[in-house]
């Protein structure tokens, strides 16, 4: 099928490893134009060294209130045009409510929250007719991620926001949607599995608990990501869709 991305111009944030990263890939060999970012600015250079033509890398924080205007602007000045943006962000610090402290929340909801609300209220402001907006969240919108409490805590609301979001800009014809991953094989799960002092045994056991029985592979993902955010998926707004594997089934 013909997602319709050729010539057509992304922001893609925290596209420097994982989910990020596999969304770029998949959105640059459908044809897109992407600008990929990430904090830091030499690996974001050379992610879209490796992504190629089609691809320019910025350093850029999420937190800082500047990067959305220095990232449209990018866009516009290389590109020429905007067709939408995929703001993923980086997970917060792993570990239980009683061990978080207030600067730990407060550097998450900046980075996490913020900084998104930031670039997707910048970005509406930009896109016209066919524009898009999506959001990388988690699968712990709907059920609680062990261990992750402050993204916990944030996901869920960004996801309510996402929803608003695409009320109010249905009538301009700019459509809003999240992906709700869980389990895909990124450098961040495994880090996460190895956190539980037996990474194979957790693989094993999370695994089971998904229909399909294995994490999703990044291209996986890749591929869901580009089809959404691209015109193919046009009567699509307000959807937050899980990819993971049916784990969410009963959501």
């Amino acid at each position: 099928m013909d997602l319709e991305l050729e010539g057509r111009v992304y922001i893609v944030t925290g596209a420097t490893r994982g989910l990020g990263r596999a969304a770029a890939e998949q959105l640059v060999a459908d044809g897109a134009k992407v600008v990929v970012t990430g904090r830091d600015g030499d690996k974001a250079a050379a992610t879209a060294k490796e992504l190629g033509e089609g691809a320019i890398g910025v350093g850029a924080d999420n937190s800082d209130p500047a990067t959305p205007g220095r990232l449209l602007h990018t866009a516009r000045e290389h590109f020429g045009r905007v067709d939408g943006v995929l703001i993923s962000v980086g997970g917060p610090p792993a570990g239980p409510a009683a061990d978080m402290t207030d600067e730990q929340w407060e550097q998450a909801f900046s980075s996490v929250f913020l900084g998104a609300v930031r670039l997707a209220r910048a970005a509406a402001g930009e896109l016209g007719e066919g524009g898009v907006i999506g959001f990388v969240l988690s699968s712990s919108v709907y059920e609680p991620v062990p261990g992750l409490t402050i993204s916990n805590g944030l996901r869920p609301g960004l996801a309510g926001f996402a929803k608003s979001l695409a009320d109010e800009l249905g009538p301009q014809g700019i459509r809003v949607v999240g992906l709700l991953p869980a389990r895909i094989d990124t450098d961040r799960v495994r880090e996460l599995d190895a956190l539980t002092g037996d990474a194979g045994a957790a693989r094993a056991k999370l695994s089971a608990g998904i229909p399909l029985r294995r994490y999703g592979r990044p291209e996986e993902f890749g591929k869901t990501a580009a089809f959404l955010l691209s015109p193919a998926a046009s009567y699509l707004t307000g959807v937050l869709l899980p990819v993971d594997g049916g784990a969410l089934r009963g959501i």
